[in-house]
């Protein structure tokens, strides 16, 4: 089969760069049908590289089968295979190609939950393996952004620098200017957001920031850290819809207390929004806050993988926290919401304005130790 070079690049961008892979390591290999030309780029790719490729090929069909037909013990605990492939790879590279966005919209919210309760100790056991998630474009994707199919695989490879001739050299690149930011940011404490319908304060620390250019996700560029779980206190309004687990959920507005998301409401699926709240204790606690450093990604298309890299955006995650961030909060949800700044926003580091309208501030200091 033919292959777009640019198909090639993605993939030894996948393979050389996010997960470094070694002779002889085991990497399973995870992706729908329609992602087929990745999937054997990326196979060809861990060959060269001496590493044992497992392809596995699913259509979107058999997760719908999953909810429509499996029993109790299917969504309540995993199986024997699942365990041990876990404990025996080294790596896995998770490539998302949907056809149908939309595919588990008419599934019972309380099922999706119930999975996800019972598959956590597998995820956090594969969070500490070699482990990345990209995507390929697809119609489907094509669509939610409102984008014709050649102008969305435009759009994807430019983010990935899979446009370049050497795309793990523009990662590195953009590694150092992520790095040169957290420097800045070390010894942080408050965070207050501000924009339309949004003032909310976090404190971060004691955490860590996490330089999150492309060994996770790929597309990246977002740093990213764990605030401290009982601190944020005000209100946000979130500017795009959320699309998780088949569904969309628009114009969320959550208020926090100590920490916790007291009122929580939404202008489209409001009761999906308020079922995932109540899926454990540690769900209406923030997990997660990202800056988005990617200012070649300024499109908002519907997808959480560009889209909370957005250059000028930020997104808070409820649920689960990163433990390398020093975040302690636990969940079995990880739900990311992104807030647009770059029409009247601004962020300030104990006092001091940040960024302004999506860029930031040039000659920005950390604030001294005394303040």
């Amino acid at each position: 089969m033919k292959i777009d070079d640019r198909v090639y690049r993605h993939a030894r961008v996948l393979v050389h760069y996010s997960t470094t892979a070694q002779s002889k390591e085991i990497f399973t290999v995870d992706g729908a049908p329609a992602a087929e030309s990745l999937i054997v780029a990326v196979h060809e790719e861990l060959l060269r590289s001496g590493a044992y490729p497992a392809v596995r090929m699913t259509p979107e069909a058999c997760t719908e089968n999953l909810f429509a037909h499996g029993h109790d013990h299917h969504l309540d605990s995993v199986s024997k295979l699942d365990l041990a492939t876990a404990r025996q790879v080294d790596g896995l590279i998770r490539i998302m190609a949907a056809s149908n966005t939309r595919s588990l919209a008419g599934v019972d919210p309380a099922k999706q939950a119930r999975l996800s309760i019972a598959t956590r100790s597998l995820r956090q056991m594969l969070l500490k393996k070699k482990w990345v998630l990209t995507l390929h474009p697809t119609a489907a994707y094509a669509q939610d952004a409102d984008m014709g199919l050649s102008a969305f695989e435009d759009f994807v490879y430019a983010s990935l620098y899979a446009d370049h001739d050497d795309p793990v050299r523009a990662w590195r690149e953009a590694e150092k200017r992520q790095a040169r930011l957290i420097a800045e940011l070390k010894d942080a404490d408050q965070i207050r957001i501000v924009g339309p319908e949004t003032d909310l304060t976090l404190s971060v620390k004691g955490r860590t920031f996490i330089n999150s250019c492309g060994r996770h996700n790929m597309p990246c560029g977002e740093i990213f850290t764990g605030p401290v779980e009982n601190s944020a206190e005000g209100y946000i309004r979130y500017d795009y819809p959320v699309v998780h687990a088949g569904r969309e959920i628009d114009g969320i507005r959550l208020v926090f207390r100590k920490g916790k998301v007291v009122e929580a409401a939404a202008d489209k699926n409001e009761e999906f929004l308020l079922n995932m709240l109540d899926m454990d204790p540690g769900a209406r606690r923030l997990g997660e806050l990202g800056i988005g450093t990617h200012y070649g990604i300024q499109q908002f298309i519907k997808n959480i993988l560009f889209d909370e890299k957005i250059g000028g955006s930020i997104h808070l995650a409820l649920g689960q926290s990163y433990t390398e961030t020093g975040g302690r909060n636990r969940s079995a949800l990880h739900w990311d919401m992104i807030k647009d700044l770059r029409k009247g926003g601004s962020i300030y580091v104990d006092g001091v304005l940040l960024q302004k309208e999506g860029q930031f501030v040039r000659g920005w200091k950390k604030p001294s130790k005394s303040r």
